[in-house]
């Protein structure tokens, strides 16, 4: 059993986690990676504490306590707006500081919010589809799901 801790912008410290947990029982997204066939457990989710992203430097220890696995930093921390400058920041201070791999994203990502960004000079200046990653994998179709 893989057991997940996810971090959110604090910016939706009140996101239910709808289409996390959506995204994490279909296995779209970032959640794609793993087989349909393994059980995973979300031992820990918590905001990011608002920027810089204070609870970065405490929560994934514990969640490391409840026996974290890997922790996703989730899909709007990519695609707020504007997405979160502290991306690359927060997967090297987790990887290295707590030994804990890093993926960037849950859910995929909805369509509306990719054009919409796609279309402003950040998502490029930003190297967003770097960033982004398996995410963009996703069908039109899915991506449009999750709008």
């Amino acid at each position: 059993m893989t057991k997940i801790g996810i971090i959110i912008c604090d910016r939706y410290r009140s996101c239910g986690g709808g289409k996390c947990f959506r995204a994490l029982a279909e296995r779209r997204g970032a959640f794609a990676r793993y087989p349909a066939t393994e059980p995973v457990e979300i031992v820990g989710y918590s905001s990011c504490g608002g920027c810089p992203g204070g609870n970065v430097e405490y929560v994934p220890e514990e969640m490391k306590k409840n026996g974290v696995q890997v922790i996703h930093l989730a899909t709007g921390l990519v695609v707020g707006y504007p997405p979160c400058p502290y991306i690359r920041d927060f997967t090297a201070l987790i990887e290295t500081k707590f030994g804990i791999p890093v993926v960037v994203g849950t859910h995929p990502i909805p369509l509306k919010y990719l054009e919409a960004h796609r279309a402003l000079p950040f998502w490029e200046r930003a190297g967003m589809d770097a960033i982004a990653g398996a995410l963009l994998d996703e069908s039109r179709e899915v991506m449009e799901g999750y709008n």
